[in-house]
């Protein structure tokens, strides 16, 4: 039989696990909630028996697999296998994953930031065609990023290659989570859209139906500014066009830096499709010289949810075949 991959998405409501093949299909896939309560210790045991469970229940051994791999928010050690600061998991201590998961399953493990594993998933069997040269760019209540430059995932001296949502794009501008001004996460992510849309209304006067619903003090949301802009609402689109101009600088900075063979651009404001594509490509080719903007393209993410366990899956596989 020919041995298999786990891939696991730890999220802060649920876990995603999947079984591949070598080949990156998904032939099983699971979740279970997170329960991040008393410091979030109860997310490995619950990591493990899942794990266990289902090996068991489909009649296999725990030797019929190359590896796990595992995508997690926070600050990783990848050597350790340790994660601190996933602050959205209660876990605010160090906690050594690798060492736990691997004596009560006796598969080796290794895990990444969530954002790189995403990349890695998108790189193998999504947008990125499994080239060599690939960055990926998530949009979602933040901005996160993964940089694979000539097959390997970038990760820095101190883990922080990748932080594409910490560019600055707009110096001076709103003040971001980690400190500093006009970082394109205070501008992109689905709560910078918004942010954009309340702070350009106080000034613009005409008809729109999305200024009508900031100043009537509605809740609204990224898809609701893009919903607006693609039924023509005059101030949705100048909102839509300011947060492209900061994607499309940011992705062009990323392009004449890397040229890579695709930026993939995934999450949850990337449902917008390609009105926010076509649109990011304009300012893209605007902020790129002549070789990157042609050898460079800016694209959707294709895999969706499903991301994350083939990216986890991609990584056990790249990590035991170095071993």
């Amino acid at each position: 039989m020919d041995k298999k991959l786990i891939g696991i998405d730890l999220g802060g409501t649920t876990i995603k696990f999947a079984i591949l093949t070598t080949n990156g299909d998904v032939q099983q896939k699971w979740s279970i909630e997170t329960n991040i309560l008393d410091e979030g210790r109860h997310i490995v045991p619950d990591i493990i028996e899942s794990i266990n469970h289902r090996i068991s229940l489909y009649e296999m051994k725990h030797e019929d697999f190359i590896g796990i791999g595992m995508g997690t928010p926070g600050s990783v050690d990848i050597k350790k296998g340790t994660v601190v600061g996933a602050y959205n998991l209660n876990w605010t201590k160090k906690q050594n994953v690798k060492a736990q998961i691997e004596e009560a399953t006796g598969i080796p493990f290794v895990l990444d930031n969530d954002a790189n594993v995403a990349a890695l998933g998108e790189r193998w069997k999504g947008a990125g065609e499994n080239n060599p040269d690939v960055v990926f760019i998530t949009l979602g209540t933040g901005v996160g990023g993964g940089i694979i430059a000539e097959g390997n995932l970038l990760h820095g001296v101190n883990g922080c290659a990748g932080e594409i949502g910490h560019v600055t794009v707009d110096p001076g501008g709103f003040e971001c989570t980690c400190g500093k001004r006009g970082c394109l996460e205070t501008v992109s992510s689905a709560t910078g859209v918004v942010r954009v849309a309340r702070h350009m209304s106080e000034e613009y006067a005409g008809d729109s139906q999305l200024k009508q619903a900031i100043d009537d003090g509605q809740d609204v949301s990224s898809k609701d500014v893009f919903d607006y802009a693609q039924a023509d609402d005059p101030f949705a689109l100048m909102v839509v066009d300011r947060v492209c101009y900061f994607l499309g600088l940011a992705i062009g900075n990323v392009g004449n830096t890397l040229n890579p063979s695709s930026v993939v651009i995934g999450g949850g404001v990337s449902a917008a499709g390609e009105f926010l594509r076509s649109r990011v490509q304009t300012y893209f080719e605007e902020f790129t010289f002549p070789e990157v903007r042609t050898s460079t393209q800016v694209k959707l993410a294709q895999l969706g949810n499903e991301a994350g366990v083939i990216g986890a899956a991609s990584l056990a596989l790249q990590f035991m075949e170095k071993e």
